[in-house]
């Protein structure tokens, strides 16, 4: 399942502060229902990531309902990303 979308990164405050972009509602539809096939615990999806010109392997976590995907430290500097940016994320789910 290949997906594509844009988001902007947002904060998630706490003791270890992560940056996110939100998977939007439609794409989230498709990503549930694939879910049970995929799904390694914990409604973690496995997904291979591009933003730009930087691929990674992560875990899409699921959030109220949805699905964020976790941007580290190490990609939003590859691709001098910051809070607030707008991104084109795509996605590739092994299914």
């Amino acid at each position: 399942m290949d997906l594509e979308f844009t988001g902007e990164i947002w904060e998630w405050r706490g003791p270890a502060p992560y940056h996110f972009v939100s998977v939007p509602e439609d794409e989230c539809a498709e990503l549930l229902a694939v879910s049970p096939m995929v799904s390694y615990g914990w409604g973690m999806i496995p997904a291979s990531v591009r933003i730009g010109a930087t691929d990674w392997t992560t875990a899409l976590w699921p959030k109220d309902g949805g699905y964020v995907v976790p941007l580290k430290d190490k990609i939003r500097n590859a691709e001098s990303l910051t809070l607030g940016d707008v991104v084109t994320v795509a996605l590739t789910i092994a299914v």
